[in-house]
């Protein structure tokens, strides 16, 4: 049986449907409001359960305040099959929360107050260990403490556990970070936060994937929207294309994506073939509205 490991945040998603989105100083009237279950680690986690065939297990480290809406997520997170032990609650602070903008072509800008996940510190991790321990494959995002997510990801190197970093989003951290990771997986403006190369096309991206490869990464997947991805290793430097779509909302594309890559990683695929069925996964989570209830199952990818 897979193991399957996600650390990350958990948020509440307060979405406002705009016309387009708005610019500085400038005041728009909602088309829609609606409170969603979201946050990176969380849909991650989600896409992860929603896409697993049986026998596999995911589990999913973050913290939680003492609040409806925490109680909400983790109730919906068990359904979908996330296993309920790294899942904490803590009385200091309220759920993590998200203001996410949509405009009518699917972009969208998005703030996030930490809330509870900033009390995911490395002490508090201490207590999840085992988790790490016994997993196969590690994926998180930077979305929780930096320092937390270096230390797991030392506890998971030094356990011989898979690491997938999801860069996201996208800020500049210590560059030892980037030793201990084994698949990095940057959108365009991460790549270029990272490297400080601006990644536009094909070739930029190649560039940003050699400066990622120096840095530590043995594996680099650079998101590039509706042009693929980029898969960049010691085997192979190829562009592999995405799934042609009519997107409405592009929330948790990439979260959607990198669940269903280390699904397939975990179930044996060789990396190009768990690009392309992440490609297909977060492909049908963009036409639909919404973060988590987006996320597609396993038995709907034969739609694309």
């Amino acid at each position: 049986m897979s193991r399957l490991l996600i650390l990350g945040s958990a948020n509440a998603d307060h979405v406002m449907n705009l016309e387009y989105l708005p610019s500085a100083g400038q005041t728009l009237m909602s088309r829609g409001y609606r409170l969603e279950h979201g946050g990176k680690g969380a849909n991650q986690a989600v896409a992860a359960a929603r896409l697993s065939q049986e026998g596999t297990r995911v589990d999913f480290i973050c913290h939680l305040g003492q609040d409806a809406i925490g109680q909400a997520m983790a109730q919906a997170w068990q359904q979908d099959g996330i296993a309920p032990e790294g899942i904490t609650y803590t009385d200091t602070q309220p759920t993590g929360t998200a203001m996410i903008f949509v405009g009518d072509n699917g972009e969208n800008m998005i703030g996030v107050s930490a809330g509870a996940n900033a009390t995911l510190t490395p002490e508090a991790l201490k207590a999840h260990y085992p988790l790490i321990d016994q997993a196969d494959y590690l994926l998180m995002q930077l979305e929780t403490p930096a320092v937390t997510v270096l230390d797991a990801l030392q506890r998971a190197k030094a356990k011989g556990v898979t690491t997938i970093l999801n860069p996201a989003p996208a800020m500049v951290i210590g560059k030892d970070l980037f030793r201990l990771v084994d698949v990095i997986t940057p959108n365009e403006t991460e790549a270029e936060t990272i490297t400080d190369i601006e990644v536009i096309d094909e070739q930029s991206a190649k560039l940003a994937a050699q400066m990622l490869h120096q840095l530590g990464p043995k594996t680099v997947i650079i998101t590039l929207g509706k042009q693929g991805a980029l898969l960049s290793s010691d085997k192979a430097c190829v562009l592999v294309p995405g799934v042609e779509v009519d997107a409405i909302d592009t929330v948790a594309a990439g979260d959607t994506f990198n669940g269903a890559l280390m699904v397939a990683l975990g179930e044996g695929l060789s990396m190009q073939t768990a690009v392309e069925f992440a490609h297909r996964a977060a492909a049908l989570s963009v036409t639909r509205q919404g973060a988590q209830r987006s996320i597609p199952y396993r038995h709907e990818l034969a739609e694309v």
